[in-house]
């Protein structure tokens, strides 16, 4: 999974292309951004004129893709379902339903909550990190996603993660199904 914050070049490709990696999960994606050898599947509407909110590259053309929600993509590559989101953060505005800020979390998760399953791998730039102290997220939101994951058997093997600002915990994450060994 990779946060592309918007941005394309052909150095992005070619580290992306030379991970040589089955599925991508990438989040602010611009609406340029092709991997060679892999099918997209974007979210229908976009972040801002140029980038899509998510998107799923995969070798394997999906049999079938929707969006669960605005800014999350989804696809079911072979027995397993991806998907890569983006849930609210403080300052995402009125247009995410919900008056505050862990409301828009638990009314986004609703959303999201009928394709995450043991078969699903889900990741994204959650904005919320979830151990550690929270400089970003809420405790609600943290503790909606948890039971989600929890309800679901999925793991979080980045729940640990640093960020790029020292002290804090990275808010993008990735979770598979728990009996999968990650390396």
């Amino acid at each position: 999974t990779w946060n592309m914050a918007g941005k394309w070049s052909d150095d992005h490709r070619a580290f992306l292309e030379h991970e040589e990696c089955d599925v991508w999960l990438l989040t602010q994606v611009p609406l340029e951004a092709e991997i060679s050898g892999m099918t997209p599947s974007r979210t229908v509407q976009t972040m801002q004129p140029h980038k899509s909110w998510a998107a799923v590259f995969s070798r394997v053309p999906p049999t079938n893709g929707n969006d669960p929600h605005r800014a999350s993509a989804s696809a079911l590559v072979g027995e397993v379902r991806f998907v890569s989101s983006i849930l609210p953060w403080r300052s995402c505005g009125a247009s995410w339903p919900g008056a505050t800020l862990a409301e828009k979390q638990v009314l986004t998760l609703a959303e999201l909550e009928p394709l995450i399953n043991q078969a699903t791998v889900w990741g994204g730039d959650w904005n919320q990190a979830l151990e550690g102290r929270d400089n970003v997220g809420t405790g609600a939101g943290r503790a909606a996603i948890t039971e989600l994951l929890d309800a679901r058997h999925l793991s979080v093997p980045t729940r640990s993660l640093g960020s790029a600002t020292p002290g804090h915990r990275s808010i993008d994450h990735i979770a598979v199904p728990m009996a999968w060994d990650v390396l």
